[in-house]
């Protein structure tokens, strides 16, 4: 519980010295920074009914998707502001770091399959972020729509 603890803490911090980074605005710096803490969250909570970490990372990125277009309208700020850093945690670092040293030590086999696996990852994320934006964009259109048939 405690290892699970520190990598969500460990998530918040990333996203808060990236949120720095990219000269978020004071008021929304802590907002982005909890994006990639529930991120890693629901990373974490999504481990234990699904063994595949692709599916994961696709949970994961549907549920900061969602938390960053709250945000976004609460602010009234683009979404981009929430989304970025908080998807830093999701980065698959490790793997990608793998993948360029098997290509270092010409380990052509476990290049192509570490490599495969990378941008499995990389695409669950991407999924998640834009199957989300789809559903969030097509009920607000609706829900825009039904508004305009009452005036």
């Amino acid at each position: 519980m405690m290892d699970y603890l520190i990598q969500i803490v460990t998530a918040f911090t990333g996203s808060l010295g990236f949120a720095i980074v990219f000269n978020i605005k004071k008021d929304k710096i802590l907002l982005a920074a909890v994006g990639g803490a529930l991120a890693w969250g629901a990373y974490i909570l999504a481990g234990t009914a699904v063994a595949s970490d692709a599916i994961r990372y696709y949970i994961a990125s549907i549920v900061l998707t969602f938390y960053a277009e709250i945000m976004a309208r609460v602010k009234k700020t683009p979404v981009t502001i929430f989304l970025v850093p908080a998807t830093i945690p999701l980065i698959p670092g490790g793997s990608l770091y793998q993948t360029m040293r098997y290509a270092v030590a010409l380990d052509q086999d476990r290049f192509a399959s570490q490599g495969l696996y990378t941008l499995l990852l990389a695409g669950a994320i991407a999924a998640g972020i834009l199957s989300t934006m789809t559903i969030w964009k097509i009920i607000a259109r609706a829900t825009q729509a039904e508004i305009m048939k009452k005036h």
